[in-house]
């Protein structure tokens, strides 16, 4: 790592600064309500919520062929008829996928805390905000929880010609903020992407949030940092810029 202070700290959205999966399961628990009492599919609606789980965790996405609505209301009408056979049920699906989307949007929130450390981060450094996914998706999430005024740019993946760990999107943000990559640091729950994007761009530092004590796979990126919660990450920057003072 070089001797220059860190200037930038590029952040993750999803599961980093917001409990996206958390209000993911939110939003299943209110379609199993309706499915149970609407519909009266008692154990049924549990195995359809965990087959469209598993969708969503296999998507692959491809923005030019299809929209984002009509691919995720398929997984809902693909679980619904693998469960309960039949014919198709297009309508079912639907209020199953709205429903899950605007529960999920309602609980997607910036704690007071983690806005209390923008807040106090962005005196010093400037702040991005560098998501994958979906465009109509992510801009959602980002309006729902309200972050952008914390940020001097947000840089969406599905907006870009290629998304993290590609080292052109943070080549990307590191020109829109005015730094070099060797000023920046890049924080994430992912290995796969925003850490391994950071080292593939050659970034300062790169800090794991791992909130679960996962062991990664010994083939798995190594980050420079790993932390348990994002709050941790003032401290973390104060020894880092610390060493940085003590090596000149």
């Amino acid at each position: 790592m070089g001797l220059s202070r860190v200037r930038a700290i590029f952040f993750d959205l999803d599961n980093t600064l917001i409990d996206t999966a958390g209000a993911s399961r939110r939003g299943m628990l209110e379609v199993i309500k309706l499915l149970q009492s609407k519909y009266h599919y008692k154990e049924e609606a549990e195995i359809i919520c965990d087959k469209v789980q598993v969708k969503l965790s296999k998507e692959c996405f491809h923005p030019y062929n299809t929209c984002i609505t009509d691919l995720r209301t398929s997984h809902w009408e693909e679980a619904i008829q693998e469960t309960k056979g039949g014919a198709a049920n297009r309508k079912l699906a639907e209020e199953c996928y709205f429903l899950w989307k605007s529960t999920r949007l309602q609980h997607m929130t910036l704690a007071e805390d983690v806005k209390a450390m923008l807040t106090e981060l962005r005196k010093e450094v400037r702040l991005l905000l560098l998501t994958n996914g979906d465009r109509q998706t992510q801009r959602e999430k980002i309006e729902a929880c309200a972050c952008q005024s914390y940020f001097d740019a947000v840089v969406v993946g599905g907006e870009q010609r290629e998304e993290k760990p590609a080292p052109s999107i943070f080549y990307y943000c590191c020109n829109l903020l005015g730094v070099q990559p060797g000023d920046c640091v890049m924080v994430g729950d992912t290995l796969e992407t925003d850490i391994q994007g950071g080292l593939n761009a050659g970034l300062k530092a790169t800090v794991w949030i791992n909130k679960n004590g996962i062991v990664p796979l010994k083939s798995s990126p190594v980050p420079h940092y790993i932390v348990s919660s994002v709050l941790e990450l003032p401290a973390l920057l104060q020894s880092i810029d610390c060493k940085v003072s003590m090596s000149t």
